[in-house]
């Protein structure tokens, strides 16, 4: 059976604040810049999409489209026979 010697146990404690105060020193650090190129690259693809549109805009100048949206009729046949009713004290 093998005992945990207090200096072990030290060194085990010690190398996990350290890597927990260097994650969090990297994160300060790198964090804006990780934000900021994932926001110019959301930027460019925007963008992107932006200028796509916008050119199939000005090549399909002159045509007229028109979008309707199809006539449903609805029926009130299948929801029955409405009946009034008065409350009884």
């Amino acid at each position: 059976m093998q005992q945990a010697s207090l200096v072990g146990v030290l060194k085990v404690i010690l190398i996990i604040l350290l890597i927990y105060y260097g994650l969090k020193v990297l994160t300060r650090i790198f964090g804006p810049l990780l934000l900021r190129y994932v926001t110019k690259k959301a930027g460019e693809k925007f963008q992107q999409q932006f200028n796509q549109y916008q050119h199939a805009q000005q090549s399909a100048d002159g045509e007229v489209t028109i979008d309707k949206k199809p006539k449903t009729k609805s029926s009130n046949k299948d929801v029955g026979e409405y009946i009034d009713y008065e409350e009884i004290d």
